[in-house]
């Protein structure tokens, strides 16, 4: 792979289980998200890959070599299936390995396994992100744009922690848009600040209850 720097092994033994909320294993709650190894499972997730694995000689120029991207890659052996994720925290490209195996097995050629309409274009797009890191050694950053909705989310999930560790509407307010504004609009004409913490508190509840799993289903 053309400009790949070092690399060390990260994979962890695992099995989805449904207890575990649709990831192929749980990663502890507290890790940091770009630290998070976040395996969804293809149930769920519609850019999962699935692809079969043939082994090839070394020199085959579509060899691909799972070890010689260790920096980035999660491996889960699994009964039948391997679930792989190449990520760098914030952007990831999900494998599901049907047929063979890439753990351990040296060089291989890849198989993309596509199907149906319903679901070709995440699959589509995950094929172009793997072919693109294969070529570069990086995310390609036209094919990982930014998400419109995210910075509401991401409120959400901050106002979600507020919540649970017992801060009142107004602690939270303080937070998200500073102690000058508040202390100036809390008590003014208009209920904007409020209405807006308990929209994402609402949007957060929704998340918790299941909602998140249509994000990944689109």
């Amino acid at each position: 792979m053309a400009g790949a720097p070092g690399f060390r092994r990260a994979t962890v033994r695992g099995r989805w289980r449904p207890a575990t909320g649709g990831s192929a294993f749980a990663e502890a709650p507290d890790r940091a998200a770009p630290d998070a190894r976040l395996l969804w499972h293809a149930d769920l997730d519609s850019a999962v890959l699935r692809v079969r694995a043939e082994p090839v000689a070394a020199d085959d120029p579509d060899g691909f070599d799972l070890a010689r991207l260790e920096r980035w890659t999660v491996a889960v052996p699994g009964a039948g299936v391997e679930h792989v994720a190449v990520s760098d925290g914030w952007r990831r490209i999900r494998l599901d390995v049907v047929e063979g195996r890439l753990i351990g097995a040296g060089p291989v050629r890849l198989h993309y396994l596509l199907s149906g309409f319903s679901r070709i274009e995440p699959g589509l797009l995950t094929t172009r992100r793997l072919v693109a890191f294969w070529r570069t050694g990086r995310f390609a950053p036209a094919l990982f744009p930014r998400e419109p909705g995210m910075p509401r989310r991401i409120e959400a999930l901050r106002v979600a922690d507020a919540v649970a560790s017992g801060a009142t509407n107004r602690d939270i307010a303080v937070v998200l848009f500073g102690e000058e504004r508040v202390r100036a609009e809390w008590r003014g004409r208009s209920d904007y600040l409020l209405s807006r913490v308990r929209r994402r508190a609402a949007e957060a509840r929704e998340m918790a209850r299941g909602g998140w799993r249509a994000l990944l289903a689109r």
